[in-house]
């Protein structure tokens, strides 16, 4: 028979565990009089979740310190073994694979590239061979891994672990979730590439504990993760943050989804070094040009940045087509930050300045008034971060 609000506790003991959790992710070492009135409960309650989190050996304690009143206390940390979480990104033409333990620092890596064209079944067949990869190097450490986080370019089902339609690879109902569970025995937490990378900024990088704010990536073309509340906004039926497929120019160019005038074919990479490989005219001005079999969007910063015109061009209009569409985005969600992810990352010293004063002249001014737009501080790796990010936000949320 079950005891009446049994339940209940359970789940008051899961959220302040939760909560115990976050503020030494966030504020470690701290005492347990430190927890205690930072998170507002009393000590008692604290030493007991404190006491069940170190015997899961997912915290430590540290050095000895005395408080103001001469009342002596050892610190608590995160436990750097106390989990290993495996990042899986899939791109369109690579795979990049982490092993990331309990304090977000890269035990393990490796990518690949691959070839255009190859079929959905080997891509999956090569990111389960570095998976096995990655839990040989744990078991090596040891590390007890907690789950796998995948990232995806596409429409993602996050309740069933399903690739629903990735339009860039031409992928559709692919359900990673149970056949990676079933293979590793592990959970598996599968999204999609924007709202992981949106996840890994929060909890690691230029977004770290920001409320509202909207990640914009780019790889191929364009996504957006959207957390609103703490939490990755997904819309009724999970799919929400298809801003790459935003209308832009109702008779524009016809993009991958089928349909014309999409943001990415007007601001997305590749759609980019399409429109520069059409202008590829000897360039006024003497500046360094790129052979077409090396033309890639970083490629094509690095020309920009040692004097080709042409390539300067593309990315000026590029940064004024993102410029207009982040504004649209910002009268509708009015974050606090927007986050630029991926290669327009990497690239917004060029293209910063730009995006930023088209969306201050076609935003409104209560929604301009106190927002940022930051570059991604993970750079290259903020998707695959953001895919282990996964696994730990699924232990951080309910980790007793």
């Amino acid at each position: 028979m079950s005891v009446p609000g049994k339940a209940d506790q359970n789940t008051i003991r899961r959220h302040n565990a939760s909560l115990v959790l976050n503020e030494l992710r966030l504020y470690a070492p701290l005492s347990r009089a430190d927890l205690a009135k930072r998170i507002g409960l009393n000590r008692s309650t604290v030493s007991s979740i404190v006491a069940q989190l170190l015997e899961e050996k997912l915290i430590v304690e540290t050095e000895l310190r005395t408080d103001k009143i001469g009342r002596p206390g050892l610190l608590l940390e995160l436990n750097p073994q106390g989990g290993g979480m495996i990042g899986v990104e899939m791109g369109v033409d690579f795979i990049h694979v982490i092993l990331m333990n309990f304090v977000a620092h890269i035990d393990w890596r490796r990518r690949i590239l691959i070839g255009d064209g190859e079929p959905q079944e080997t891509y999956t067949h090569i990111a389960e061979e570095m998976i096995r990869q990655a839990l040989q190097q744990a078991e090596q450490m040891p590390l007890p891994i907690k789950g796998i986080g995948l990232a995806l370019p596409g429409m993602v089902d996050a309740a069933r672990g399903e690739l629903r339609y990735a339009p860039n690879l031409r992928w559709h109902d692919v359900p990673f979730g149970s056949r990676w569970s079933q293979r590793f025995g592990l959970p598996v937490i599968v999204e999609n590439n924007a709202n992981a990378g949106a996840v890994g900024e929060y909890y690691f990088g230029a977004a770290r504990n920001v409320a509202h704010f909207l990640y914009l990536g780019g790889g191929t073309g364009i996504g957006g993760g959207m957390i609103m509340d703490g939490r990755i906004f997904r819309g009724r039926g999970g799919f929400a943050g298809e801003i790459g497929h935003m209308t832009i120019e109702a008779e524009g160019e016809l993009c991958s989804c089928g349909r014309r005038g999409c943001w990415e074919t007007l601001a997305g990479p590749r759609a980019v070094v399409a429109k520069y490989r059409s202008r590829m005219e000897p360039s006024v001005g003497g500046g360094v040009r790129l052979d077409d079999d090396e033309i890639g969007f970083a490629q094509l910063v690095e020309a920009a940045g040692l004097g080709d015109l042409a390539a300067l061009a593309v990315l000026q209009d590029a940064a004024r087509y993102l410029g207009i569409g982040i504004a649209n985005l910002v009268n509708i969600l009015n974050p606090e930050l927007v986050v630029l992810g991926g290669v327009l990352g990497q690239a917004s010293d060029l293209l910063g300045p730009i995006i930023k004063e088209t969306v201050k002249q076609n935003s409104l001014f209560p929604m301009r008034a106190a927002l940022s737009i930051v570059p991604s501080l993970n750079g290259a790796d903020d998707c695959v971060m953001g895919a282990a990010a996964l696994a730990l936000d699924s232990i951080l949320r309910q980790p007793v």
